[in-house]
């Protein structure tokens, strides 16, 4: 069934979420944004896959054109994945999520396991800043960085929020993608990571190639989960340099559903 392009405001709880859906008779890939990110950051994954998919993305609250939120937690973003799918009568669809948004993939499809084709993770793997020590390093690297958000966020690089609410929200993501392992080892979805290589900004001293080894059990333990691809650009920089290998793990994970797009 074809389904007519729409772009607009959902309402959601006590926001509204900026959604731009291409419509069409494809596959749907619903892409999901990094922590503060806004949709345009995946322009070249969506030119590179084309008219043969239906494209789905949208801000998350305070982020982009969306509008702001009392409360910007994990579950509320999980609860927004589930608004804008039912909103726009998307059944089976491939998930693609960057750094926060993969994360939020995961979550998603293990709590809805029939309702996802697959996921293709972009750069996030289980791992991340915890307890006391781990909360004191994000608030002082986010104060520091105050300045910069204004300015960020017209870029679609932060959101429209506080430093101390851009800290909250990367202390509560630190804390579930580390505990997230269990999450990873039993998703019945197939699952294509494409991981970057280096650091990120916070982060030194070759912390993020570590982290990314954390992977190394679970794909052993979870067939499901497989790497695409290993890319050169880094966290930041890997879906406008490198979009190529995310289109092709979608592509990959279209064609084991027996979905093809050519």
């Amino acid at each position: 069934m074809s389904t007519a392009p729409w772009t607009g405001l959902l309402p959601v709880d006590d926001t509204a979420l900026y959604v731009t859906d291409t419509g069409g008779s494809g596959r749907p890939v619903v892409y999901l944004n990094g922590s503060y990110a806004d949709q345009s950051h995946w322009r070249r994954v969506i030119s590179e896959l084309g008219s043969g998919y239906r494209h789905i993305a949208y801000d998350e609250r305070a982020r982009g054109k969306s509008k702001r939120s009392a409360e910007y937690s994990f579950e509320a973003c999980l609860r927004d994945l589930d608004a804008v799918l039912t909103a726009r009568g998307v059944e089976q669809p491939i998930l693609v999520g960057w750094s926060y948004g993969g994360i939020l993939g995961w979550h998603w499809a293990d709590r809805h396991p029939d309702r996802v084709a697959g996921l293709v993770t972009v750069d996030a793997f289980p791992i991340g800043l915890t307890g006391e020590a781990g909360r004191v390093r994000i608030r002082k690297l986010f104060r520091r960085m105050r300045w910069a958000f204004p300015i960020a966020a017209r870029l679609g690089l932060a959101a429209r929020m506080s430093a101390d609410q851009h800290a909250d929200v990367n202390i509560e993501v630190n804390e579930v993608s580390a505990a997230s392992g269990p999450v990873l080892e039993r998703l019945t979805c197939p699952v294509r990571f494409v991981l970057a290589t280096g650091d990120n900004l916070g982060t030194k001293d070759g912390e993020m190639e570590e982290g990314r080894t954390v992977l190394d059990p679970l794909l052993t333990a979870n067939p499901n989960l497989k790497v695409s691809a290993k890319v050169a650009s880094n966290h930041s920089k890997i879906l406008s340099k490198d979009s190529p290998a995310v289109a092709d793990a979608v592509r990959e994970l279209a064609a084991t559903r027996g979905h093809a797009v050519s």
